[in-house]
Parts: C-alpha cells; sequence; structure tokens
C-alpha cells in the first residue's frame, strides 16, 4: 500500500509522472528513458540516438565517494550488456573501505607526500576487484544502525589524523595502526563479510567476484591534454590520482569520438569530469559551455559537489543557446589554470540530440533522484570536450582506428 503525500490538484499530475518515471529506474534490465527535455519549464526538446540499461540511480550522500558509485554503475551497465538480464548493485562502500586501507599504507610509506582524501580514481575499482574482491550491496552497504544516508565527515577527520599520527611517529610503521584504522572503518562503515550466501550459495568477496564474470584487465582510461605525448600512456595529474594510475592520451576530437562509437556499439562510459562550472546544473539537468548567456548562482556547492548545489538561474538553462567553441588549447588552459579540477565522477549511458542538432550525452550522477530527470542529466558536446578530465570504457568498446593506434 502506497501512503500518498498531502498533494493538490495543481501538482497531482506532476507527481503521478515523477512516480511513474522512479518506478521505471528502478526495475532492473529496463530502458531508463528520462524526460524529453531537462527541466519542466525547460523549451529543449531531446531526442534519442542511443540509449542503454543502467541499474537505479544511488545517492553518494555528504561523500567524497563518486569515483566509486559511477564506475560501480558503468560495470553494471556492462554487467547487462553481457547478458545478465538482473544484475545486483554492487557495494560501492567495500570498494571505499578497500581503497582508504591501500591509500592510507602509501600515504604512510611515503611520508605523507601522497594524497590522502576521500576522492579516488576509476583505476582503483579494478585494482580492489582483483586483490579483495567484492560484495553485492546488500550484502555491505556501509551504513551502521539506524543511518539511512551517507556522510564520511567523522570518519575521514579520523581516519586522516590517525594516518598523519603515524606518518610523523618519527618511529616506523608499526603493526599496532594498521588494526586501530580498521577499527574507525569497522565503526563507521560495518565489519566486511569474510563470507555470504546468495540464493544457498556461499561466496567470498572474491569468489563472487569470479562468479559474476567481469574481467578487470579489459577496461582503460583516455584522456586529452597537450601537455603529453598523444597516443602514448600518461599518468593522470590529479590529486586524487593516488595509485598513480595511467591513462591513454588522444587528441580531443578522438576523446569525444571514442565515447560516441562506444555508445553506438552498446557500450557505456564512466566520465570524470569537472562540475565547478556555472553551466553544470544538476537542479536544472543540463551541462553547458553558454557562449554570451550570463548565469546567476545563488549558493554554493558542498565540498565534495555530492548535492545539488547552488542554485543557477539563466534563459540558458530554458531555451538552446550558442555555446563556447572548444578546441585543445581552450581546453588545455583550463586545465593549466586550474579552472579545470577533478570533481566528479559520473555514468554516460546516451547520445541524445536537442532540436537544433547539438548533441548531448546522457549522464547517470549519484546525487539521488531529486532533479527533474530523476537523477540524470545532459552534458553538451562543448561541455564534455572542455571539462573532461576522463573516460573509462571496455577495450571492445574503443573504435578500431583508435585501438590499433593505442596497440590495444
Amino acid at each position: 500500500m502506497v501512503d500518498f503525500p498531502n498533494i493538490n490538484n495543481k501538482n497531482m499530475k506532476k507527481f503521478l509522472i515523477g512516480l511513474l518515471f522512479f518506478t521505471s529506474v528502478n526495475t532492473f534490465g529496463q530502458k531508463t528513458e528520462p524526460f524529453s527535455k531537462n527541466s519542466e519549464e525547460s523549451n529543449y526538446k531531446f531526442s534519442k540516438v542511443y540509449h542503454w540499461d543502467a541499474t537505479p540511480v544511488q545517492n553518494q550522500g555528504w561523500t567524497g565517494t563518486c569515483w566509486s558509485f559511477s564506475c560501480l554503475s558503468f560495470l553494471e551497465s556492462e554487467l547487462i550488456r553481457m547478458g545478465t538480464a538482473n544484475p545486483a548493485v554492487l557495494s560501492e562502500m567495500y570498494i571505499v573501505r578497500r581503497a582508504y586501507e591501500a591509500k592510507a599504507e602509501k600515504y604512510v610509506r611515503m611520508d605523507g607526500k601522497t594524497n590522502f582524501s576521500e576522492g579516488g580514481a576509476f583505476h582503483d575499482i579494478p585494482f580492489v576487484v582483483k586483490k579483495y574482491g567484492i560484495v553485492p550491496h546488500d550484502k555491505y552497504d556501509g551504513l551502521i544502525g539506524k543511518n539511512k544516508s551517507y556522510n564520511h565527515g567523522v570518519m575521514f577527520q579520523e581516519l586522516q589524523s590517525l594516518a598523519t599520527q603515524q606518518q610523523q611517529s618519527g618511529e616506523g610503521i608499526s603493526s599496532q595502526w594498521k588494526t586501530d584504522f580498521g577499527k574507525i572503518l569497522d565503526e563507521h562503515l560495518g565489519k566486511v563479510p569474510s563470507e555470504f550466501k546468495i540464493d544457498g550459495i556461499s561466496y567470498t568477496p572474491e569468489s563472487y567476484a569470479d562468479a559474476i564474470g567481469l574481467n578487470m584487465d579489459n577496461y582503460v582510461s583516455l584522456t586529452s591534454f597537450t601537455n603529453h605525448e598523444m597516443y602514448e600512456e600518461c599518468e593522470l595529474e590529479i590529486p586524487d590520482n593516488w595509485a598513480w594510475g595511467e591513462s591513454y592520451n588522444v587528441p580531443l576530437e578522438d576523446l569525444f569520438t571514442a565515447c560516441e562509437t562506444a555508445l553506438k556499439n552498446g557500450f557505456t562510459v564512466a566520465w570524470g569530469a569537472d562540475v565547478s562550472e556555472d553551466g553544470f546544473s544538476f537542479s536544472n539537468g543540463l551541462a553547458i559551455v553558454p557562449d554570451q548567456s550570463t548565469i546567476e548562482v545563488n549558493g554554493s556547492d558542498n565540498k565534495n559537489f555530492s548535492d545539488a548545489g547552488a542554485e543557477k538561474l539563466s534563459e540558458a538553462f530554458i531555451n538552446p543557446t550558442n555555446e563556447m567553441v572548444v578546441d585543445a588549447k581552450k581546453r588545455q588552459e583550463g586545465y593549466d589554470n586550474k579552472t579545470t579540477t577533478d570533481d566528479h565522477g559520473m555514468h554516460i549511458v546516451g547520445l541524445y540530440t536537442d532540436q537544433n542538432g547539438t548533441k548531448y550525452f546522457l549522464v547517470k550522477n549519484s546525487w539521488g533522484t531529486d532533479n527533474f530527470p530523476k537523477g540524470y542529466l545532459y552534458v553538451s558536446e562543448a561541455y564534455f570536450k572542455y571539462k573532461t578530465i576522463n573516460i573509462y570504457l571496455h577495450k571492445d568498446g574503443v573504435y578500431p582506428e583508435l585501438k590499433s593506434k593505442l596497440s590495444l
């Protein structure tokens, strides 16, 4: 039985449409078709070119763990693509916990000269899965007691304090600090299950990773910055790349084409990007780079960009507008002057066009479903080219010409 909230007749239609959409996005294996516009007031008209299945939208809460949510969403779509009709939502907090353990050890061994934060990168997921396996979300949700949402503020302060204390002790690396570190994680996230059952079958995290059939060596990161050689591997120079993972550096047009053709051929893509721009508005369901339009910003985003953020008002969010022409030089300027920063990981599941033929990627976020497209937003080609940090996809999703140049 559903207990409907008190809503007036004027809002009844809006509520029922939202409820219908919410039901559709929470049905595994079904297309999660968004609305044909980015907000109720919008005059944008989006038409589908390609659109692939995704599991339900999650909410990372007040944490900096988007990299885990987005990459696992991507891998869940990979399972659907590979034939698993109803894949389990995988445990984001299992990945987060194991990554904390690894990054803390590196931080201590490097005398605090590496980054220790809530952030991470897409290649952290294969690192964890290959070493520690994976578990379903319902076997380890990372919520303690009556908590219904995530907030890692206190936990991170405790972890950071302990790791800093250890690396500054001047007494080498003790065996006790790891035990104490694990106790903090147990207190805030819960103890990791060493074994669990699904449909009467017992699994360990390692055997479950084998059972679902994902080969972590099949995935590759692509980026595009002119301070590295093209078609060569480079370290992604962002603070959250604590594991020093590498990406293939490709020309900007190849980066966009790689994403577009992957979608054409049935592959979705994990997307790392700068979302601090005025033109990125989750509440408006749109990310654009207006050429002339003024965007009024009221309020501010939280430090992890893990909510709808500041209120952003502009005619450009209502009516299609001319956008900045983005080339490799313009993109590199943003990276070099630090206005392009590594803020957020998301999941690209489709390609759409507006009524003027402008291309947009449909992006699944991890900030809940309170915005009009119910957890999704449309990202213009210009915004993607300007503010992408990297993309992560299956090697077979890389189109043949690029695959050959990269010797994949």
